[in-house]
């Protein structure tokens, strides 16, 4: 099963430059004015951390990081980052629109990155979940059920 043919990235960055418009275009009051707003900027350097590390955890099990098929993967992944999270390289675009938002500071930009989480739930993370659960079984089941989605432990659906 593949999921969206569409990478990731490429939706960070449409969702980024949508953000930039509405706040350009269609600013809705101001929440965060500078400075403070020059705090997006410490959520936007560290958002690389977590998938760097995780296509880090992947490259070292030998397995794809490619997401646009899922079926290919080798190793099923639950240790480092992924004993937090199980989707770190998704965490890492939301917390760089997060970040974004913050700069930006008006409330028209902090509406998109909640729709960035659903959008990568149901045409990414969905697939993709199917898929590993198909090719890992119980194996992933119990994975599933120990660490959440987005981030936390248990699940989350």
């Amino acid at each position: 099963m593949r999921s969206s043919r569409v990478p990731p990235p490429f939706w960070m960055l449409f969702f980024a430059a949508l953000m930039w418009a509405l706040d350009r275009y269609c600013p809705i009051t101001t929440l965060i004015a500078a400075p403070w707003n020059r705090l997006g900027w410490c959520l936007i350097a560290i958002a690389p951390l977590a998938p760097l590390t995780a296509m880090m955890q992947f490259r070292r099990a030998h397995t794809t990081i490619n997401p646009l098929d899922p079926a290919k993967v080798t190793v099923l992944v639950t240790d480092g980052i992924y004993r937090w999270t199980r989707n770190p390289m998704y965490l890492g675009l939301f917390v760089l629109l997060a970040g974004w938002a913050i700069h930006l500071g008006t409330l028209s930009s902090f509406v998109l990155p909640p729709l960035f989480v659903l959008l990568m739930t149901q045409i990414q993370i969905l697939p993709e979940e199917r898929a590993l659960r198909e090719h890992f079984g119980d194996d992933y089941e119990r994975y599933y059920r120990q660490v959440g989605r987005w981030v936390g432990r248990g699940r989350q659906a």
